[in-house]
């Protein structure tokens, strides 16, 4: 399958819809109110996705990359409100992280592998297999130290025939791997029920990871937390939080060490001790979260059909 000319428009270039303060913001913590009003307004930037998800701020290029998986293709929001593609169609592109050099990396759930472009040119596979077997679908991809590229790999994209393609899994075990861009290694990192978002404390120390088993019949509805060590290694792990309704799926960890994840109904921000903050209701259902924009305040949303963002005031 050959990639479609970039540049196809979505959206023309025009100021997003702004709507009112949204009802329901709940603070629980004194330091969440220097960050975000009670009316604050929610920009509506992009509409007509089927299933947006795995949004990543290119600072380089001052843009938003995001994913629609069902309709397979990557695309970018630019601030003057245009939108076009990047990669259409796609192999059902979830994940993507952004190397400093502005090479893209993909998981992409129909050929099952970790994936590199540039715009413009053809995914090419980078990761397929572990240890002779074929990778379940990679869901999320995050960059980490040591030219290092870690990502999930749950069975989503070979369960359901709109997300991917149905088929056995390979493997015996739902893992989290660690890429060595160096050496060309991959380690599994540690195992989870159905590993799903993925993302980094401040200081590299600490690893969070989402497990949405429930999605499927599951009992996963945690975010987990792991020590980080020496060359990556992996240990403590413990259950960090749960949310009151539905499954904390898609994660964002900002500058404080502060973690928000999206819910069925919104966004629950929590500290790096796992206690919550605050929530904001949206009303539509998030899928992911990632921060960028002017001095990365601003917190860009992925919701099934939408892309919305809050500007925070720190």
């Amino acid at each position: 399958m050959k990639n479609a000319l970039i540049g196809t428009f979505l959206r023309l270039p025009g100021a997003p819809e702004t709507s009112g303060p949204l009802p329901g913001i709940r603070i629980d913590d004194p330091t969440l109110a220097a960050v975000l009003d009670f009316d604050i307004p929610l920009l509506l930037l992009h509409e007509g996705t089927t299933l947006g998800d795995s949004p990543v701020w290119d600072q380089d290029r001052n843009r938003l990359i995001w994913s629609d998986v069902i309709s397979r293709r990557v695309m970018a929001w630019h601030p003057d409100g245009h939108v076009h593609t990047i990669i259409d169609p796609t192999w059902f592109i979830n994940g993507n992280a952004l190397l400093p050099d502005g090479t893209l990396v993909h998981c992409e759930q129909g050929r099952r592998c970790i994936s590199l472009s540039r715009d413009g040119q053809e995914t090419l596979p980078l990761v397929t297999h572990y240890q002779g077997g074929r990778l379940n679908a990679p869901n999320a991809i995050v960059t980490g130290p040591n030219h290092t590229l870690w990502f999930t790999d749950p069975i989503f994209g070979i369960h359901s025939a709109r997300e991917g393609y149905i088929a056995a899994p390979e493997l015996p075990h739902r893992s989290v791997y660690r890429y060595d861009r160096k050496t060309g290694d991959l380690t599994r990192m540690a195992d989870l029920d159905q590993p799903d978002a993925l993302a980094f404390s401040p200081d590299r120390k600490t690893l969070y990871v989402t497990d949405t088993s429930r999605k499927i019949g599951g009992q996963g509805c945690h975010i987990h937390a792991f020590d980080v060590g020496r060359h990556g290694k992996l240990t403590g792990k413990r259950p960090f939080y749960s949310t009151e309704n539905g499954v904390p799926d898609g994660l964002a960890v900002d500058h404080r060490g502060w973690v928000w994840t999206t819910a069925d109904n919104g966004i629950y921000v929590i500290d790096a001790s796992g206690c919550t903050l605050g929530f904001i209701p949206l009303p539509w259902s998030p899928t992911n979260c990632t921060f960028g924009g002017p001095e990365n305040r601003r917190l860009f949303i992925t919701c099934r059909e939408k892309l919305v963002a809050l500007d925070l005031s720190d």
